[in-house]
């Protein structure tokens, strides 16, 4: 069964860190391209960062560039969402992706497998 499992979500003030984490399981993603996604109350799902299967290669949307940081290690099956001088407007749930296929911007379509989410809150 293959699984992905976010962790590191929490509640921060303004301007603060954290750290989100996501297990893959049940089978390899080192040749998937991989991203994170969140979704805050009441709206839709929104692409956030995306790494290329061999983490050379990274994308992400305008509002966290130069604040959050992918990465990805792929002997342990595990990418990495870095999130510094966070923002209120950062507050949603946070999603990992694996897409189907190895080129990145596949990320952006948003289907392959998901993750439960983990809760990031932002208070300012």
């Amino acid at each position: 069964q293959v699984q992905l499992v976010e962790s590191g979500g929490g509640l921060v003030q303004a301007g603060g860190s954290l750290r989100l984490s996501c297990a893959a399981s049940g089978r390899t993603f080192s040749n998937n391209a991989m991203g994170w996604f969140r979704q805050a109350p009441g709206k839709e799902r929104l692409f956030v960062a995306a790494i290329s299967w061999r983490g050379t290669i990274t994308d992400y949307t305008d509002s966290v560039k130069g604040r959050f940081t992918i990465s990805r290690d792929n002997a342990k099956n595990t990418v990495y969402l870095q999130m510094n001088s966070l923002k209120p407007e950062d507050t949603a749930v946070y999603y990992c992706n694996a897409a189907n296929s190895n080129s990145i911007t596949s990320v952006r379509a948003a289907l392959g497998y998901w993750g439960q989410g983990t809760q990031v809150t932002v208070s300012s």
